[in-house]
């Protein structure tokens, strides 16, 4: 081969190699958008009109399904954990796959003008690096069980903002009927300071019954003003969980349905074990830990490379080449028995872990079912004997007052007892649908309040069992 035609084709090579390293160079950052297609910050918060344009349900009745379809869509942390579960599903795919080939050009023993066509050896080789058979299997199955436990949580944090929805909508509920009742009883009582200045005007009683009207009728008008401003400060806390301005304007809620607990302990305990998220994403964590320690006992195995390369060689025939390559790992293998010990300590952690979960989330069900119980108990009390009673004591003192057997002091003895079983009941009601949230969110699901045959049989007999 002639000296211009061997130089021609060393320029060729090089030019080539060069030009492959340019355009490589010249691709974009991954990942990464021009100024002009960077995304523009959208605010969460949006003006009431449009709020009203986008959630028409928010009108007179607020209906917990549409509260609860509107957070799914709104909530920030069920977006953050959607957003996280999409990020860990990208994953196993670049965990498993090889890294990039390189390419390279070496020049040996050129002259002292750097005559590269002179030189004695023009090298370009094409490598790979292989790992030993399994890694890569083994880090995408460890990428995967990861993605696996971030949908897990992502259920959990729906099911828990789904929990603290329903809290926040029956306590917004229970400060809507409070005040319906310190209203009832204002009128009342205003209604009772008339007849106290009528009977006062004709000298039937002394003026402290007028004065003690009027004291009373005052602390019912301080009652229905401070539990106005209770109904903001529990507006704020649902619209905070709906991603939507404290003042953003809500509906009344609606009255939650009769209560009743179809379930038996045995039976939620079974439905947390196989549902709660928060042991799923655990086991996901412990299968994880189990395959990083397979990996782990892997790196005592080589990793390979191999090349192919190109020889232009100055005055001698010119040829291919190929390579392999090979990891020794036992020379430092204290560094992959200490990385065994490290792996085999976290799968024990995840162990110990999803026990303590297990009895978490156990525990929590108890508690649950016992709040549910203690609610539903008072809840009966309250609305077949107290509130009867109450209500029936009210009825007989206005009678003997406006006959003159009764003074106003114990009239409005029997108007605030009246008060107090009514509150007492409404708030009894809403702790009955929180415990109820909270048991839901224990067992990991929705809960059914119509008993199943087997549900309501197994509930009749824990109730046997207890009494």
């Amino acid at each position: 081969m002639s000296k211009a035609r061997r130089k021609k084709r060393v320029y060729f090579l090089m030019g080539l190699f060069l030009s492959w390293v340019g355009s490589a160079r010249a691709l974009p950052p991954p990942g990464l958008a021009g100024e002009g297609d960077l995304p523009s910050f959208t605010p969460t918060h949006k003006t009431e009109s449009a709020e009203t344009e986008e959630a028409p349900w928010l009108g007179e009745a607020l209906a917990l399904e549409k509260v609860l379809a509107y957070a799914q869509e709104h909530n920030p942390a069920i977006q953050a954990a959607k957003s996280r579960l999409s990020a860990a599903r990208q994953v196993p795919d670049q965990a498993s796959a090889y890294e990039d080939p390189t390419v390279s050009w070496e020049a040996w023993n050129a002259p002292e003008n750097f005559r590269i066509d002179q030189a004695n050896n023009n090298i370009i080789r094409l490598s790979q690096k292989i790992p030993f058979p399994g890694k890569l299997r083994l880090k995408g199955e460890i990428a995967s069980k990861e993605a696996e436990r971030m949908e897990a949580e992502l259920k959990a944090v729906e099911i828990d903002i789904v929990a603290q929805l329903k809290k926040a909508y029956f306590d917004l509920w229970l400060v809507y009927q409070n005040l319906e009742v310190y209203r009832r009883d204002r009128e009342l009582v205003a209604q009772f300071a008339r007849i106290a200045e009528q009977k006062y005007a004709v000298g039937q009683v002394s003026q402290p019954d007028v004065l003690r009207a009027q004291v009373e009728l005052t602390r019912l008008i301080n009652r229905v003003t401070t539990e106005t401003l209770a109904l903001g400060k529990a507006r704020a806390r649902l619209n905070a969980l709906l991603s939507r301005p404290p003042e953003a304007p809500l509906g009344m809620p609606q009255s939650p349905p009769a209560p009743a607990v179809p379930y038996a302990m045995a039976e939620l305990e079974a439905l947390a074990l196989a549902n709660r998220p928060e042991l799923l994403a655990q086991i996901r964590t412990l299968e994880k830990e189990g395959l990083a320690r397979d990996l782990a006992r892997k790196a005592y195995y080589p990793n390979f490379e191999v090349s192919v390369s190109r020889f232009e060689n100055f005055g001698q025939r010119n040829g291919f080449g190929v390579g392999v390559s090979a990891s020794i790992p036992l020379v430092f293998k204290y560094k992959y028995d200490a990385a065994v010990g490290e792996a085999t300590a976290n799968l024990q952690t995840a162990q110990s872990e999803l026990s303590r979960l297990r009895d978490l989330a156990l525990f929590e069900v108890k508690q649950a079912f016992v709040e549910l119980q203690t609610a539903l108990e008072q809840l009966d009390l309250f609305l077949h004997t107290h509130i009867p009673q109450a209500e029936q004591a009210l009825e007989a003192s206005q009678i003997s007052y406006q006959t003159g057997v009764l003074d106003f002091l114990s009239l409005v003895d029997s108007v605030r007892a009246v008060e107090q079983v009514h509150l007492e009941h409404l708030a009894a009601a809403a702790n009955f649908e929180k415990a109820w949230a909270e048991l839901e969110r224990a067992v990991g699901q929705e809960l059914s309040r119509t008993a199943t045959k087997r549900g309501r049989e197994a509930a009749e007999s824990s109730k046997g069992g207890q009494r």
